[in-house]
């Protein structure tokens, strides 16, 4: 799994997954995507596990490209969809629940949104901020944004692209628990625990139900917001964006 994500057994047939690549702070570093893939490979070929809760650390849940990968995009060289360990928490045969108890930002933010259940906390940054950067947005998080969020709210960030605290979003109206940041995981645990009562059979057929649409629908999804990027993401002003954002 590497150094920055760490793999632990929480008892009850539970398994925790903690993002913690300090040097890139959570964005999609390539040590981060081995870890991500690496553990939820260990998960696949563990069958006791019923249920996984997937953290971050500190102030920081997952943030999202590197300026490097971003920059490979606008110049042709990667997709998005070549970061293909974002869908792991949908594929994963077991619920997962992504206890987000720091920042969510862009790719990192819609990472987490494919678990099968989302904490997020109050003092937190959430945001979609494709646009910000002056792409539309990708990872499928067209569909993954609207879908979890609610539409109005999940088209408003996908086009605004600004900062939501967790407490904004609560009084939104949002359909996701928020806590305060310092009770996330600790939520995430007590729902963890629920979850693992329950045979690991019924569990596994159970989200291979809820979440075969979302499997149908998003190979179509992926692919249009790969002929999205095509007409956005080259332009001169994501190049001077990215270099400006990235910067700040």
């Amino acid at each position: 799994m590497g150094q920055v994500v760490r793999l632990q057994e929480l008892g009850n047939d539970m398994v925790q997954v903690t993002m913690e690549d300090r040097a890139a702070r959570n964005t999609f570093s390539e040590d981060l995507i081995k870890g991500i893939v690496a553990a939820f490979a260990h998960i696949k070929n563990t069958p006791s596990y019923k249920v996984v809760i997937l953290t971050g650390y500190e102030n920081y849940f997952c943030c999202g490209g590197t300026k490097e990968e971003l920059f490979r995009i606008y110049k042709g060289e990667i997709s998005f969809n070549d970061l293909g360990f974002f869908r792991l928490p949908l594929e994963c045969e077991v619920p997962v629940i992504s206890a987000m108890q720091g920042h969510g930002i862009g790719g990192g933010f819609i990472f987490g949104l494919y678990a099968d259940f989302t904490i997020l906390g109050r003092e937190n940054i959430y945001t979609t901020n494709f646009m910000k950067y002056g792409f539309t947005p990708g990872m499928g998080g067209t569909l993954m944004a609207p879908l979890r969020l609610g539409a109005t709210l999940g088209n408003e960030m996908l086009f605004s692209a600004e900062n939501y605290r967790g407490g904004e979003l609560k009084e939104r109206g949002v359909p996701l628990k928020v806590v305060p940041k310092a009770e996330v995981l600790k939520e995430a645990i007590g729902l963890a625990k629920q979850l693992a009562e329950k045979p690991r059979l019924s569990l596994a057929t159970l989200k291979a139900h809820l979440t075969a649409g979302i499997k149908a629908k998003l190979p179509a999804i992926i692919e249009e917001e790969l002929k999205m990027h095509a007409i956005t993401f080259h332009q001169p002003e994501v190049a001077e964006r990215i270099e400006a954002l990235f910067g700040n």
